[in-house]
C-alpha cells in the first residue's frame, strides 16, 4: 500500500517542525492513539485501537527515524501487531518546505499488511487507511495552527519525535 499527500499548514515550518516530533501533539493527532511513548533518538512506542472493517484490534508498535535533516526532512521506519488482526510494517518520507501562507507538508507512505487485515482486501484496507491518513492531518493541522507561526511554541519538541507517533499509528492501523 501506499499513500502520498500534502497539506499546507499556516504555521512556520519550525513550528511544523518541532510539532512533528512533539509526543503530545502526535497522540492527539492519531485517531484511536491511546499512548504514545519514546523520543526521536530511542524511538518511538505507541497503542492504537482501530475498527478496519470487521476487525477491531488494538496494535503495539515500534517506531524509528532516521535520515533526519533538522527543519526539513526524515524518514520513519516502523512495524506493529495487533495479534490475530495482523501486522504492519513500513516507513514514511516526511518533508516539510517554505509555502505561501505557512509550511507544506508532504509524505511518502509504504507499507505491508498481514494476517486477517491482508484477508479484508486491498480496496478495504486502502480506503480505511486514506481516511485515517486525512483525519490525522487535520488533526494535526488543526493543534499546530492553534499554535501559531510567529515561533517555537513547543518546548523541547524534538525529543518526543512527531514523525515516530504517525509511525507508530500506521503501524498501529496495519499491525
Amino acid at each position: 500500500m501506499e499513500l502520498k499527500g500534502t497539506r499546507t499548514i499556516a504555521a512556520n515550518r519550525m513550528t511544523v517542525w518541532k510539532a512533528l516530533n512533539d509526543a503530545e501533539v502526535l497522540q492527539a493527532s492519531i485517531p484511536g492513539c491511546s499512548e504514545l511513548t519514546g523520543n526521536p533518538n530511542d524511538g518511538f512506542q505507541a497503542i492504537v485501537t482501530q475498527k478496519i472493517g470487521p476487525v477491531k484490534a488494538t496494535f503495539k508498535g515500534a517506531v524509528s527515524l532516521s535520515d533526519i535533516v533538522e527543519g526539513q526532512s526524515y524518514k520513519i521506519t516502523g512495524e506493529g501487531k495487533g495479534g490475530p488482526a495482523g501486522f504492519a510494517k513500513g516507513g514514511a518520507s516526511v518533508t516539510l518546505q517554505d509555502a505561501e501562507g505557512g509550511t507544506l507538508l508532504s509524505y511518502d507512505v509504504h507499507a505491508k499488511v498481514g494476517g486477517k487485515l491482508a484477508s479484508l482486501g486491498a480496496r478495504l484496507i486502502d480506503g480505511v487507511a486514506k481516511k485515517l491518513a486525512d483525519q490525522f492531518f487535520e488533526n494535526f493541522q488543526g493543534a499546530v495552527e492553534t499554535l501559531g507561526g510567529d515561533g517555537p511554541e513547543i518546548e523541547d519538541a524534538g525529543e518526543k519525535g512527531f514523525l515516530a507517533k504517525i509511525i507508530g499509528w500506521l503501524k498501529g492501523l496495519f499491525g
